[in-house]
C-alpha cells in the first residue's frame, strides 16, 4: 500500500480532528498578534469556520452544563441551552470579535465645517471581561472637525460603537478603542467620548448594587487643549446621573 509522507500530505489530511479554535489560534500566534477578549480576530477566520466554531462552543458549553449538574437530557428548559448560548456569544453579544468592522462611507468636508458636533446618547451593550456579566450604558461622542476631516453619517457612529462594544470589555479600554477607531476614520481636530454604564457584575453578583454607574471619558486634540471647548461639550450632554433631562 502506498503511504503518504508528511511532506505530501494535504492540509485536509493534517487538519482532520483539529478543533477549529486551535487552527484560528495558531494563525494568530504565527502572525504575532494578540487575541485578548476585546480584540477583533476576524482577519484570522476563514470562510465557513465561524459555523464550525459555533458547533465547537456548543459542545464545550454542554460540558459546562454537565459540570453544573444540570440534566439537559430531560429538562425541556435547558436541552437546547448550549446551542442558544453558543449562538448568543458568537452571533450577538461577542460578534464584534468575529466579524470585520462595518462598512463606513466617508465624505469630504466640502463645507469646511468647524463647529462642535455631538452624537448621542448611543445605547451600548457589552459584557465585562471578568465575569461575562452585562455592561449596559450610553455613549456621547463630540467631534471638532476641520477642513480635512472625513464626514460620516450619524448612524455610523452607532455602528462603530456597537462593533467595539460587542466583545468582552473593560469600560476604560472600550472607550479608548472607540476613540482610536473614530480618530482613524475621521481625522478631526478634536475628539471627546464619555461613557456612562451600569455593570451587572456589581448588580447581579458581588455587592448587588444596581444604582452605581461608572463614568469615564477620553479627550483628544482640541478637547484636551481647550478647557472652554471641553466644558461646552460636557455641559451639553444630558447624563442621567447629572440630574438633567
Amino acid at each position: 500500500m502506498l503511504m503518504k509522507t508528511k511532506d505530501s500530505m494535504t492540509p485536509t489530511d493534517t487538519d482532520i480532528g483539529t478543533p477549529v479554535s486551535v487552527k484560528i489560534r495558531e494563525r494568530i500566534q504565527a502572525s504575532k498578534k494578540r487575541f485578548n477578549a476585546n480584540d477583533n480576530i476576524a482577519d484570522f477566520i476563514e470562510p465557513g469556520e465561524l459555523a464550525k466554531l459555533l458547533d465547537e462552543v456548543e459542545s464545550k458549553m454542554k460540558g459546562v452544563l454537565q459540570s453544573l449538574v444540570i440534566d439537559t437530557e430531560t429538562d425541556h428548559n435547558t436541552n437546547n441551552t448550549a446551542r442558544r448560548v453558543a449562538k448568543m456569544y458568537l452571533n450577538e453579544v461577542f460578534k464584534g470579535r468575529y466579524v470585520s468592522a462595518p462598512e463606513i462611507t466617508e465624505f469630504p468636508n466640502a463645507e469646511h465645517l468647524n463647529e462642535l458636533m455631538i452624537v448621542g446618547p448611543i445605547t451600548v451593550r457589552s459584557a465585562c471581561s471578568h465575569h461575562f456579566c452585562p455592561v449596559i450604558g450610553k455613549v456621547w461622542i463630540g467631534v471638532m472637525p476641520n477642513e480635512h476631516t472625513n464626514v460620516i453619517g450619524l448612524s455610523k457612529y452607532a455602528r462603530l460603537a456597537e462593533w467595539v462594544m460587542g466583545r468582552p470589555q473593560i469600560q476604560e479600554e472600550a472607550v479608548v478603542q472607540l476613540a482610536d477607531l473614530i480618530q482613524q476614520k475621521t481625522q478631526p481636530d478634536g475628539l471627546a467620548i464619555v461613557m456612562e454604564a451600569s455593570h451587572y457584575c456589581m448588580g447581579w453578583r458581588g455587592v448587588k448594587d444596581m444604582d452605581s454607574k461608572m463614568i469615564n471619558s477620553v479627550m483628544r486634540g482640541s478637547f484636551l487643549k481647550d478647557a472652554n471647548l471641553r466644558r461646552e461639550f460636557l455641559a451639553l450632554i444630558p447624563r442621567q446621573s447629572s440630574g438633567q433631562q
